[in-house]
């Protein structure tokens, strides 16, 4: 158990030293640029006052502009964990009005769902609870919570980060194409995909990278502890 909690920590600690300190400005950037854009656009829709922004976005423009390869940070699972998340939390305070029950169970039901619509994404767990939590006015707005402010925002979140990681990081993009380009693995060091997906089963929780990425990583090590001997 002691390695199980231990471990996630050393991970962490290794990769912040990896960023550079332009990509940890741009990632702040965005951030920023992000939610200010949101909150903007939402005192523009008409009629929508009561609640203009969720703080769940703050935590969803972290994932989205300093973690963009996150299998977390994918348009899907930002603007379908918001929504789903969203449903579940507002079917859950409207039948439960006990707000000790109806929280935990929205939460909990909303991790099932976004596990089922492979869209998970954390901040979704805050949605969920914001619509039991958020007091009178959030549970005024009813199914309209769902649509506005959960939905608008999530989309507006996601289509700046969209637009804002395709300028700034370009680059990143077409380095690893590059990369990748030149690697061309001996059959001696090659995973088969399924040998992959069985490796992935095996852990038997979620893991927060793709397989396409989790190949790229490993091409990436064969060439650096080979040099010379993958081409």
């Amino acid at each position: 158990m002691k390695r199980l909690i231990l471990f996630p920590f050393h991970i962490t600690a290794h990769f912040l030293t990896l960023t550079s300190h332009r990509e940890k400005w741009i990632s702040g950037l965005g951030g920023a640029l992000g939610i200010a854009l949101t909150l903007y656009l939402s005192r523009w829709v008409p009629g929508q006052h009561a609640v203009l922004i969720i703080a769940s976005m703050g935590a969803s423009a972290v994932l989205l502009f300093a973690v963009p390869h996150s299998a977390f940070s994918t348009p899907w699972a930002v603007i379908g964990g918001h929504t789903v998340s969203a449903l579940v939390g507002v079917i859950c305070a409207s039948l439960l009005p006990d707000t000790l029950i109806a929280t935990p169970l929205a939460l909990g039901l909303a991790i099932i769902v976004m596990y089922y619509f492979r869209c998970i994404h954390p901040p979704g767990g805050a949605t969920a609870f914001f619509a039991v939590m958020g007091g009178h006015k959030v549970q005024a707005l009813g199914l309209n919570y769902v649509l506005f402010p959960v939905l608008f925002n999530a989309v507006i979140l996601v289509a700046v980060a969209l637009l804002f990681n395709a300028l700034l990081r370009s680059k990143q993009a077409e380095h690893i194409a590059e990369v990748d380009s030149h690697l061309h693995l001996p059959e001696k060091y090659l995973i088969r995909h399924s040998d992959l997906v069985y490796a992935l089963s095996e852990v038997q929780s979620y893991i927060d990278v793709s397989e396409e990425d989790l190949l790229r990583i490993y091409s990436l090590a064969i060439e650096h502890a080979h040099p010379g001997k993958t081409s």
